[in-house]
């Protein structure tokens, strides 16, 4: 849900908030400037690892094209 919610906006980083309730899921926002100071490194270190890694990815793809 939360992929879907930041590809309808465009390619990009998104924080995608999302609200669970009697099992049910709905978006509450997309955000186009996410936060990740809160820890997240340090939390879910795979996680992390892999949006910095996609992010490297993505600017090596637009500099090769230029």
């Amino acid at each position: 849900m939360g992929i879907a919610a930041g590809n309808a906006i465009g390619k990009g980083l998104y924080g995608v908030d999302l609200k669970a309730t009697d099992g049910d899921c709905c978006v509450i926002e997309v955000n186009d400037n996410p936060s990740l100071e809160g820890g997240e490194d340090t939390a879910y270190p795979e996680v992390y690892a892999r949006i910095i890694g996609q992010l490297l990815g993505s600017e090596r793809r637009r500099a090769d094209r230029d």
